[in-house]
Order: structure tokens, then sequence, then C-alpha cells
């Protein structure tokens, strides 16, 4: 049942990253609760929105967070995963040495496939798999890797992410945000077997070269996992990655998928040492991601806001037969996560419209833009085109040609002056008749 259902979430999470129902800006509504960690970044997976944040681009190291980038790494500069034997150095395991790391128990001189390797990086967030993954990726240059991070961080264009290690051992150049975090992370998921690793409670590693029986290696994510105490188990819970050290404090990044939503969590520094040093046992990372979601799910709906068949506004139209107005739609359809109680007339709607449009159009070209607020928040921007195909009146544009050129401001001038021109010959014509008929009576009156 466990191997049907994996790949099943696989397919339902790539189909929400990939086939969002539109992207649009945050779009961040209140909660009625305290959170406890440093950053947060709640998405809605199936609109890309983020409902959710607090300081979501603040830089704060993500621990063994950064695991899910070193993934990300190996699957794409490994071409089969299965068939791939990587046995783990003496030299690259001591690297740990000293640094209390958490460890899958990979040993030295074993030979490991990398997809058993990749188990070991994610499920009980193996520093040991992490290094031996990157010696091999770095062709046995650990910091080759790390450059191949940093790439991949400029690919995406992060720009508050640096990777210093592949692991997330503390490191003051070694930082990324909740929103860069999250945005990693949904690339990941578009990776093969990522959902299928991250999501496993535990994993069965057969007996190898160097140990001779099967290990079961268990997860570190108490969210997922129902043996858990604490309160921490969530059964709608989906991966994705823990991390914890002193300067990062607790770290999580997991997903929650529940009727036909999806949502993605990233909390990074919930306190793991109080002010004396001394450890907290309580992850409130996970008491934070768990009301985030019970809250997503309890208070929010996906909402039609406006289908690309639906008129929006008309603008005025000139030189069209019988039709002074030019009906407009959506360039696309548009919906969004609300509120449940909130009503779709609650959004507001700015148009960017010309005064006027000119016949001839063509059904669907582009006339201006409507801006969708909600609560102050802008939703998203959509074109909005025009919804049928309009020829133009020569008649009518002959007609406002005439009356341009008469209404003109140089036809006025001219037309003035020539009335005074005309007005000024009259005068002159009269003068002139005058003088000629008086020239007329006075030869008359010599001639008699």
């Amino acid at each position: 049942m466990k191997k049907k259902l994996l790949p099943l979430l696989s397919f339902f999470f790539i189909l929400c990253v990939l086939c969002p129902t539109l992207t649009v800006n945050a779009a961040t509504y209140n909660i009625d609760f305290e959170t406890k960690s440093k950053g947060i970044q709640l998405i809605n997976l199936n609109t890309d929105t983020v409902v959710y944040e607090k300081n979501a681009d603040m830089k704060l190291e993500p621990a063994s967070c950064t695991k899910i980038m070193t993934f990300i790494i190996a699957v794409e500069n490994i071409d089969d995963l299965n068939g791939t034997n990587i046995t783990a150095k003496k030299e690259i395991l001591n690297l740990l040495e000293g640094t209390q790391s958490s460890t899958a128990g990979v040993m030295e001189g074993e030979t490991l496939t990398a997809m058993q390797l990749l188990y070991c990086l994610m499920v009980p967030s193996g520093n040991d798999a992490s290094v031996v993954l990157a010696d091999y990726v770095g062709g046995g240059d650990q910091q080759k890797f790390v450059d191949m991070m940093n790439a991949k961080v400029q690919e995406l264009g992060l720009k508050n992410t640096h990777f210093m290690n592949p692991h997330g051992l503390h490191d003051d150049n070694h930082y990324t945000t909740a929103a860069d975090l999250a945005v990693i992370t949904k690339y990941a998921m578009n990776l093969p077997y990522f959902t299928e690793i991250s999501s496993s409670v535990s994993y069965t590693l057969p007996a190898t070269n160097v140990y001779p029986k099967e290990r079961r290696i268990r997860t570190t994510n108490s969210m997922i996992n129902s043996n858990s105490e604490g309160g921490y188990y969530y059964q709608y819970a989906k991966g994705i990655k823990t991390g914890a050290h002193d300067q990062a404090g607790y770290c999580l990044v997991s997903t929650a998928i529940r009727n036909r939503y999806s949502y993605l969590c990233v909390a990074l520094g919930a306190p793991s040492v109080d002010e004396n040093g001394n450890p907290i046992k309580e992850h409130e990372e996970m008491r934070d991601s768990k009301k985030l979601y019970q809250w997503a799910f309890s208070e929010l709906e996906l909402k039609a806001i406006i289908s690309s068949d639906e008129t929006v506004t008309d603008v005025p139209l000139s030189y069209a037969w019988d039709q002074d107005s030019l009906l407009l739609t959506a360039e696309k359809s548009f919906s969004t996560i609300l509120p449940a109680n909130v009503s779709v007339n609650s959004i507001l709607v700015e148009y960017n419209l010309p005064e006027k449009v000119e016949a001839p159009i063509k059904k669907g070209d582009l006339i201006g833009t409507a801006t969708y607020t909600y609560a102050n928040q802008e939703l998203t921007t959509v074109n909005l085109v025009a919804s049928e195909s309009v020829e133009r009146s020569e008649l009518l544009h002959s007609l406002d040609v005439v009356k341009n050129i008469v209404t003109s401001v140089w036809f006025i001038v001219i037309f003035s002056i020539i009335i005074v021109l005309l007005i000024v010959y009259l005068i002159l014509a009269i003068v002139y008749n005058k003088k000629k008929k008086k020239t007329r009576k006075v030869k008359k009156y010599r001639d008699m």
C-alpha cells in the first residue's frame, strides 16, 4: 500500500507545483495565535500564494534544511541513482569528527548506491551521507560541490542565500531565508524521488560489503511519525526536512495535503537553547507549522475571482457602426486563496484603461489591466482584452476626420484669416465702388 501511495503523493506534489491556477503576489492574512519561529513562510501550492509570512526575508541559518539543496545537486549530477555505487572514504567521514553531527551510520569503506545515500541524507538527516555525496559529485573536492550549490542559488535568482557546506553545520556565511528556502524546496519537488524520499518515515538499508545485516533508518521529523511524542504528529503532513543546531535553532520545511488543498511551510529559527545555553526540548517550529496548517485548512478557501469568458468592464469605442462601447474580458482566469468568510465582492478592482479605443479591433487585443486588491494587499494584475472583433465604419471615420479638421485650431485660425481677408476685401470693394461711382459722377458733370 505504501509503495502505491508514495508515487501518488509525488504526482500530486508535482502537479501542484508545475500547474498552479495562477501565480499571484503575497496575500498574508492575520492569525489568532503567536508563532515562535524567527522566519516563516506559508504558501498555498494550488495557487502559489503566500498566505502567511513572518520575517520571510530575514537571513537565518537553515541547519540541515541545507540538505534540500544537497539533494538537488546530487540528483541533477548523477545520471543513474540506482546503478551508481559510491564508497565512503575514511578521510571524507573524518571531516565530521568532533562536530556531534547527526548521521545515518555510513561506515568507512562501505559502498552504497546514490539512491541509498539520498535516503540516508534526507530521512535520518545524515551528515555522513552529505559529505560522501559531495565528494563523489565534486570529484573529490567538497568546495566544488558547494560552488555548484551556490551556482544553483544564482540560477534560481535568490539574493539572500549562500552555502558554505553540504550539511548545514554552523558557519557565519551559511544562510538563507524562509522565502528563499521555499523557492529551493519547490524546485526540489519537481525532481524525481524527492517527495517519496522526503516523506519516508523509515527506510531499510540492505546488507552491504561492510555491514552484513539490514539496517533501518528513521526520520527526524516528528510531524510525519505517528509514533512520535510531544503532540507534533500531524496526519496531513508530508516531509520534508528538519534541521537544528545552537546557532540556527530548530528548523523545519514541510508540506501538508488535505482535501484539494496543498501547503508548503518553512519555519526557521525556533528556539533550541535558552538564555543560559541549556537545550530546549519543545520544538516550536513543528508547533508553528502544525498550527498554521490547521488554520489554513479551516480558515482559507480557494475562490474563483474572475474567469476568462466573463465580462469585466467596457471602454468607449469610436468608428464602429451602431456600437459605442467595447466589452473587455480577463486574458486569463484568476483564482486566489481568501478567508472562508470573505465574499468575493470584498475584492476591489482598479482599472488602467484608455479613455477610448478606435475600431478596427481584433478579439483578444490587449486594451488595459485590472488590479485586484483585498485588505490593502495587491493580489494580482490581469490583462484586459477585447471580447470581440469590431470592424471600422469608413463613413464614421471620414466624418470624424472632417470634424477633426474643422474643429482643429489651425483650421479655425486659417478660416478666421480667410473671413477677415474676405471682410477686408468686401470693405475695400465697397470703398472702391463708391469712389468709382463718385468719379463717374464728376466726369459726367464735367462733360455737361
